[in-house]
């Protein structure tokens, strides 16, 4: 949790403040309208998603954490000892943090065992699901070499969080300078080859993640093309 995020959470509570503010959602009947106001806004939508993924806060909780939030804003006395309740709140975070991590490898492995049983596909000691798409005819790489690719990155629900596709121009990169899954699974291609990749978070980005992209316990599915290894 960034400090900034810290100090708006950890602000005073007051059920008076709150029922004085704006519905939430409601920055006033036309929305935002000078840059001020935008600003303002996309603070506070900012400090709203970042709470949503922190927290998983339920109905009930959020509608709580909206009153502190106005009377920090507001500046009334504190309805609870906020001291007391800092740790609290950072157990929290990383209670509800290690379920959404949890949550994550377990839909990720589902993922990876549906995909593992299509042709072509073999699973790694290490987790990985490699599906050939294409056999390439050219050599393997090695750990030390470095190569030229065209890929593509998703999470299980497809979102693209990264892909040189679209930036229309190839990545080279040394292969002993990537995450674990890539330095293993792309040994495994003959360049001009193209395979789908499934890396399971222990051999990716792990329970941190790569944020705001990547969410900490992510399985990875890449579209890999080997295009050369570069000498």
């Amino acid at each position: 949790m960034s400090r900034f995020l810290a100090v708006m959470l950890l602000c005073a509570t007051s059920t008076a403040a709150w029922s004085a503010a704006p519905a939430a959602g409601a920055p006033g009947a036309a929305g935002p309208q000078t840059e001020e106001d935008k600003t303002a806004y996309a603070i506070g939508q900012i400090v709203g998603t970042n709470l949503d993924k922190s927290f998983a806060f339920t109905k009930e909780e959020m509608k709580m954490a909206e009153v502190g939030f106005a009377a920090g804003l507001a500046g009334t006395k504190p309805a609870v000892d906020i001291d007391a309740y800092r740790a609290k709140a950072q157990a929290l975070q990383q209670e509800r943090a290690n379920a959404v991590i949890a949550k994550a490898k377990e839909a990720g492995k589902a993922f990876r065992d549906k995909a593992a049983t299509v042709k072509n596909t073999e699973t790694t000691k290490t987790g990985i699901v490699i599906t050939m798409l294409s056999e390439g005819t050219g050599a393997n790489p090695i750990s030390a070499d470095k190569v030229k690719v065209h890929y593509e990155g998703k999470l299980i629900d497809g979102t693209v969080f990264d892909s040189s596709i679209k930036r229309g121009e190839p990545a080279t990169f040394s292969l002993s300078g990537v995450v674990p899954c890539w330095t293993e699974a792309v040994q495994r291609m003959k360049v001009g080859g193209k395979s789908r990749i499934l890396c399971p978070s222990d051999v990716a980005y792990g329970d941190r993640g790569q944020p705001p992209s990547i969410p900490g316990g992510s399985t990875l599915d890449f579209t890999v093309e080997l295009l050369e290894i570069v000498k």
